[in-house]
């Protein structure tokens, strides 16, 4: 009986363990994903997204639209 809660025991230890691994690479993901937009400057420093010129919206509305208009019928 003793074997048996070591090799609970392990077991837990392993789950907890990958899981703390992996959640530990995913939030160190998210902190090289967030300074990289900051660095090609995406996202302001407060974390907001960067203001876009008219043209730029206007060439995104155009491509939208166009890509819709383009679009096969389902």
């Amino acid at each position: 009986m003793h074997s048996l809660i070591e090799e609970g025991f392990k077991l837990a230890l392993y789950g907890m363990g990958t899981v703390f691994l992996f959640l530990t690479l995913l939030v160190i993901a998210i902190y090289f994903m967030a300074w990289t937009l900051r660095k090609l400057d995406y996202v302001s420093e407060e974390g907001k997204p960067r203001v876009l010129s008219n043209k730029t919206k206007a060439i995104i509305i155009a491509a939208i639209s166009l890509h819709r208009k383009n679009k096969p019928a389902q």
